[in-house]
């Protein structure tokens, strides 16, 4: 009997967190964080964590588990993820994943095998060094020679995603592509995808809205501390909310133009997002409108309702 599995995806700022609780209190519900970014004790402004008051007493998990200073890979949150959704149905509790990272859920949700190799931070720093000293042409055009496949599914402009699948072919000596085309298509889980969406302007009006209020309640301050304790060049500073104010702190940068920098690439972060999940998976999506919450909130608890008494 496949374990029953809620998801809830959508860009950043879109309002998951609040339609997460809302499902957990209607049905017996728990949450695993689908944010790869907010496992990091003491990050918790710049990853939007969720605070005490906003759980309502509704338990939650893949939350403050490890230090800045470790890493964390996608098979890490895998074997977590899979852990929870089977604590939280021996339980008799709903798991709900509230995401975040479309990879890292996918990768958890449909049993991917990950390599058993490290990533090898010598290559990766060698490759964003190479970034930085001559664009991303060189490293594309690399990447179109070692596995042109995969160079088809990624924009030269995701830098990110360039420099891992070429960190994968240097440390395993296989291409991403001919990895992703062994993975199962099929979960080990019964999967109710819910997509949250919202009209573009609106939506970067919020996340903008969001940065403002983040910058109020001490982000700076909460990514000086970090800084301070030589934690730069570590895997949770690479995060967006975190990397956007070193050059400021490094004397590069005025503090203006790093929230700038930050809200453009958080907008850039939740086209992305929701591009991804467009693409990749089979998702229900619904227009979340502020002034409608209420109403939209009523449709979405009605259609999950409906689904489960068919399983």
């Amino acid at each position: 009997m496949k374990k029953t599995v809620i998801v809830i995806v959508g860009p950043t700022a879109v309002g998951k967190t609040n339609l997460s609780i809302e499902v957990a209190k209607q049905f017996n519900g728990e949450i695993i964080s689908g944010d790869s970014m907010q496992v990091y004790k003491t990050m918790d402004i710049g990853t939007a964590k969720v605070t005490p008051v906003e759980m309502q007493g509704i338990p939650h998990y893949l939350i403050d588990q490890i230090e800045p200073n470790e890493a964390y890979s996608v098979a890490d949150f895998k074997e977590d993820v899979q852990k929870y959704i089977h604590e939280i149905s021996e339980r008799g509790k709903l798991p709900i994943i509230v995401g975040g990272s479309g990879l890292y859920i996918q990768g958890a949700l449909y049993n991917y095998h990950f390599s058993d190799k490290q990533r090898d931070e010598s290559i990766t720093k060698r490759l964003e060094e190479q970034l930085e000293k001559h664009g991303i042409s060189p490293l594309y055009e690399y990447l179109q020679e070692v596995d042109p496949a995969q160079a088809e599914k990624i924009h030269p402009n995701n830098h990110r995603r360039v420099i891992r699948a070429l960190e994968i072919y240097e440390t395993t000596g296989k291409k991403m592509s001919e990895i992703e085309a062994t993975q199962t298509k099929e979960s080990p889980y019964h999967i109710i995808f819910i997509g949250l969406e919202m009209e573009r302007k609106l939506l970067y009006e919020q996340i903008n809205h969001r940065v403002d209020l983040m910058m109020e309640a001490g982000l700076l301050a909460e990514v000086k501390r970090l800084y301070e304790l030589g934690l730069k060049d570590c895997q949770s500073m690479k995060a967006i909310g975190y990397k956007e104010f070193i050059p400021y702190f490094e004397g590069f940068q005025e503090l203006e133009e790093a929230i700038e920098l930050l809200k453009r690439n958080s907008r850039r972060y939740a086209k992305r997002q929701y591009t991804w999940f467009k693409n990749k998976m089979d998702i229900t999506w619904y227009s979340m409108n502020p002034d409608e919450k209420i109403e939209n909130y009523k449709k979405i608890l009605k259609d999950i309702e409906g689904i489960l008494k068919k399983i």
